[in-house]
């Protein structure tokens, strides 16, 4: 049966989270932080006592670090291993800070038919506990396979922020850990569909994928070093479709054409193949 469509509106939270810069250097690593960079071992994101240096948070870790998520209980049962990150997007309000406390509110804001699988879109706003500062906005849609077809509103197609005909404004390319998942699921991801063999094979995959939200982060990476001069302070927003999945191991090259508002982009992987588009992103 279909999931449970009248669940828009639900509300999750306020729900607490402290870390500290362990958390942050751990989620750096996750997202090949340190010896895959060209430029160097990005050390300001990687120690937290390096002589000269001052740690600082990747921007994207905002996907991980907020409190809590989506009540995936309100939408009624389904196969989980059926279910696919669809887009993701942040907005930064300002730089993250190392170590604190915060809280995180999340609405279930759209749930849509598209006739072989339900979209759920949500947001979340993250504020720090003790001030109530706005520390970042994110936004995401999941993919429920076998899930659509009770006949509502399909919501928003087509393509949006759609790559350039042409070369290229800037490139980097990082390639990314055999291990890479069992690294980028200590931030908390412990969805089995990239651990397990087994329940990666109910999913139709010949092994487990690498997360979307870990492809993110290193396009968010690679954004930050290309475009914000590697300042998170200068991050403003980035959003994004994931295109296709990405297996451990494999090369990813994001790609940035600048634009009078920020940039487009997308990531490529080593066939050429585009596995994340509809990129838009903001900075400061």
């Amino acid at each position: 049966m279909p999931i449970n469509h009248d669940a828009v509106g639900t509300v999750e939270g306020p729900r607490s989270r402290t870390w500290d810069h362990d958390d942050a250097i751990l989620y750096a690593l996750g997202v090949g932080a340190g010896m895959t960079d060209p430029t160097g071992f990005e050390l300001e994101f990687t120690t937290e006592n390096s002589e000269g240096v001052t740690q600082r948070v990747l921007p994207t870790m905002a996907v991980v670090l907020q409190a809590g998520g989506m009540n995936l209980a309100a939408l009624g049962p389904f196969n989980f291993a059926m279910m696919l990150h669809g887009t993701q997007g942040i907005t930064l309000h300002r730089d993250i800070p190392v170590a604190g406390t915060l809280q995180t509110t999340t609405t279930v804001t759209g749930i849509y038919d598209k006739g072989s699988a339900a979209v759920v879109e949500n947001e979340a706003v993250t504020v720090l506990a003790d001030t109530g500062e706005k520390l970042f906005t994110t936004r995401a849609s999941l993919f429920i396979r076998g899930e659509g077809g009770w006949g509502g509103d399909r919501g928003p197609s087509g393509p949006k922020n759609a790559a350039p005909e042409r070369d290229p404004d800037l490139s980097v390319t990082y390639t990314t850990r055999h291990d890479q998942a069992l690294l980028y699921r200590l931030n908390g991801d412990r969805n089995p569909l990239h651990a397990d063999p087994v329940f990666a094979a109910r999913g139709g995959f010949d092994r487990p994928i690498l997360h979307g939200l870990c492809t993110y982060g290193f396009t968010g990476r690679g954004l930050l070093h290309l475009l914000c001069g590697s300042d998170p302070s200068r991050f403003g927003s980035m959003d994004a479709r994931f295109a296709s999945p990405v297996m451990p191991g494999e090369s990813l090259t994001v790609e940035a054409w600048r634009t009078e508002e920020g940039a487009l982009f997308r990531t490529r992987a080593d066939d050429s193949r585009v596995v994340l588009d509809s990129g838009l992103f903001t900075y400061r």
